[in-house]
């Protein structure tokens, strides 16, 4: 449900970073008169299948991983409880390593989305390999994981936080009653 909102606002955000448009509003209002002849949902929607392509294994890396974080150090805890800070680093270091491993699927998701003709991702890929190397799968890698790293930190940082207070709350109210 997230890729309804992310890819249109990815599409653009590519637009605008990699063509002669001199804002984001401009590359939006570009897609939405439909110079491109592509249809006003296949311009804002260009990529989608590789957004997903690249969420559900970044997803299926991530929180697992997170999880499994957490219990291996609440293991080491002395009341096997991780703290706010602890969870936000396991976050971090999830979404890193999550997003190390899906970097090729978006690298070959911004292509798709930057590509200037449709192309289908296999023959995308063949041509990215043949013209540019493996390596090229790897590109932006490290500002990728800085970036994602920096997110989980954030976002399962706070979750970790409202879940340690409500946590704390709850158990302060079971003892006043």
């Amino acid at each position: 449900m997230a890729c309804l909102f992310r890819v249109p606002a990815e599409v653009v955000k590519q637009r605008t970073q990699a063509s002669h448009f001199k804002s984001s509003l401009e590359a939006f209002k570009f897609l939405l008169k439909d110079q491109n002849n592509e249809g006003l949902i296949r311009g804002f929607y260009r990529g989608w299948n590789t957004t997903i392509l690249r969420e559900i294994p970044f997803t299926s890396i991530q929180y697992p991983l997170y999880e499994f974080l957490k219990k291996k150090w609440a293991f080491y805890e002395e009341n096997n409880k991780i703290s706010p800070l602890q969870g936000a680093t396991c976050g971090s270091i999830a979404g890193g390593t999550a997003a190390a491993l899906t970097t090729p699927l978006d690298v070959l998701k911004t292509r798709i989305m930057l590509h200037k003709e449709r192309i289908g991702l296999v023959a995308l890929t063949k041509n990215l390999i043949k013209e540019e190397g493996f390596k090229s799968l790897l590109n932006g890698m490290v500002p990728r994981i800085l970036w994602i790293s920096a997110g989980g930190f954030i976002y399962l940082g706070m979750y970790e936080t409202v879940h340690f207070i409500l946590t704390e709350r709850n158990e302060i109210n079971k003892k006043l009653q």
